[in-house]
């Protein structure tokens, strides 16, 4: 507001002085045009009051004539007039007049032979200076008067105005951790204040859910772990109080199997801790046939009255963690033996951009109802309850973290009987033209295990291109470099 008070009074100036030049130039040409060269007196004889002094000089710099307040004084004016037609007023000072120190002059040649005579015409700035010395000291006394008031005015509105988030700062500061059901109130008003207190406690709905799985969690992993602790408690003190009866020989593979138990307890807890922690998975291209059949070999042993038939797997690339999906496709197949009557079948085939990877048993299955739930950490469904079967619920919630984090899906379907878990995950970039290298594809799609042949087979060696290669060189890239495979009669590799 003070620039703009300085403004005001520079704009305001600088008008009153065009005012009062247009002043003295109206008067000078007045006096121009009655001026008689051989009695030119006759033509300032009008202006002998103070507010004008004039002045008629001729060639010779001789006084002419002169308004009454300058006769007698000598010349008082020197610059010379406009030759444009354009009147140029001048800032003059200390005329011997006692009405102002300061004046505005014009000059304005004129006599029958253009020239010969200069009408000069001087006004007094008095008015303008006390106006404007008036106005100044009206804005330095009233502009501090008015930004106060305004400053005050502003203060309360905007007190008044964010009182209501005042109100929500106070309120949300009485929320602790002993009472996270506590919500704001929301303003009636359809405002930015009811919006932020909605969002702010969605924000707190979501803190408390966060919350409420976090203590859940705790609590079922302590029940969890206590179990089988205190199972081992039980066993080794009894067979401490009775060293002489205690059979070691029967009691040892029961010690075993609770220990494996509490560590398979233990290792899934710190994967799920992991995978809440949002871990950045490596960007590696994955053969997820390796992957399976690394699996099943593992798995086998460890159920040998469990047929797995992974005769159904074919080639799928996809692009992810190794590691992970490893422990992806473990808890698949654990489960799967686990609840198996006789049979689990495995299938892997990649398909419209996809791989999709089918694990199937032939066990109770699972309802309709509880195909979500199942997904939930340590969830055990009735049929499933008995923990000798080694069981602790957190599989297939590590299997759902993992795949989401792979950008995929998982879910469970029918088997009849029996339960088939559906994993699809995206495939790897490396193409040819937006699809699978057809050079490299069996007469099934599969580009690495094609009909049913024995011995070593290669894949073919001609470079194609791919999304990283599209003009590739005559040795064939890195991307789609073959390596030999010893084949079984039935497909599958050795």
């Amino acid at each position: 507001m003070a620039g703009a008070a300085v403004l005001l009074v520079a704009w305001l100036h600088a008008s009153l002085l065009r005012g009062l030049d247009q002043t003295a130039a109206q008067r000078a040409q007045l006096i121009a045009a009655a001026l008689d060269p051989a009695r030119p007196a006759r033509a300032v004889s009008g202006f002998a009051g103070g507010d004008t002094a004039v002045q008629v000089i001729d060639r010779g710099g001789a006084v002419r004539a002169a308004s009454g307040n300058l006769e007698g004084e000598g010349r008082l004016f020197s610059f010379p007039p406009a030759r444009s037609g354009q009147l140029k007023a001048h800032t003059v000072h200390r005329l011997p007049l006692q009405e102002a120190d300061t004046w505005r002059a014009v000059a304005l040649p004129a006599g029958p032979r253009h020239g010969d005579l200069t009408v000069y015409v001087a006004v007094p700035t008095t008015d303008v200076d006390h106006g404007l010395a008036e106005l100044t000291a009206a804005l330095a006394l009233g502009v501090p008067v008015v930004v106060g008031l305004l400053t005050g005015v502003g203060w309360l509105i905007l007190g008044r105005a964010l009182r209501p988030v005042d109100d929500l700062r106070a309120q949300a500061a009485r929320i602790t951790a002993s009472d996270p059901g506590r919500r704001l109130d929301v303003p009636p008003a359809r405002d930015e204040l009811r919006r932020l207190a909605e969002t702010l406690n969605d924000l707190l709905r979501r803190l408390d859910a966060a919350g409420r799985r976090q203590r859940e969690f705790v609590a079922d992993a302590a029940h969890e772990l206590r179990s089988p602790i205190a199972s081992l408690r039980a066993q080794l003190d009894v067979a401490s109080r009775n060293p002489g009866k205690t059979q070691w020989e029967a009691l040892g593979p029961e010690l075993v199997a609770e220990t494996g138990r509490l560590s398979r307890l233990v290792d899934d807890l710190v994967q799920l801790a992991r995978l809440d922690a949002r871990p950045v998975y490596r960007k590696d291209t994955v053969d997820l046939d390796d992957v399976v059949f690394t699996e099943v070999s593992r798995a086998r042993p460890e159920t040998p009255r469990i047929v797995v038939d992974e005769s159904a797997v074919s080639a799928a690339r996809v692009t992810g963690d190794a590691h992970a999906l490893s422990r992806a496709v473990r808890n698949l197949l654990d489960n799967a033996t686990r609840h198996a009557a006789h049979r689990v079948e495995v299938r892997l085939s990649a398909d419209g951009g996809r791989a999709e990877l089918v694990v199937a048993d032939d066990g109770p299955g699972i309802p309709a109802a509880d195909r979500t739930r199942v997904f939930g950490r340590f969830t055990r469904l009735d049929a499933a309850r008995a923990r000798d079967q080694g069981g602790s619920g957190l599989g297939l919630a590590i299997v759902h973290d993992i795949v989401a984090a792979h950008q995929g899906t998982v879910h469970v379907e029918d088997n009849h009987p029996g339960a088939r878990f559906v994993v699809h995950l995206p495939i790897a970039v490396c193409r040819l033209s937006g699809s699978r290298p057809a050079a490299l594809a069996g007469p099934h799609g599969d580009h690495r295990h094609g009909p049913a042949r024995a011995g070593p087979e290669r894949f073919p060696t001609r470079a194609l291109p791919c999304a990283k290669h599209p003009h590739p060189p005559a040795p064939l890239p890195r991307c789609l470099r073959d390596r030999p495979l010893a084949m079984t009669p039935n497909g599958r590799r050795r």
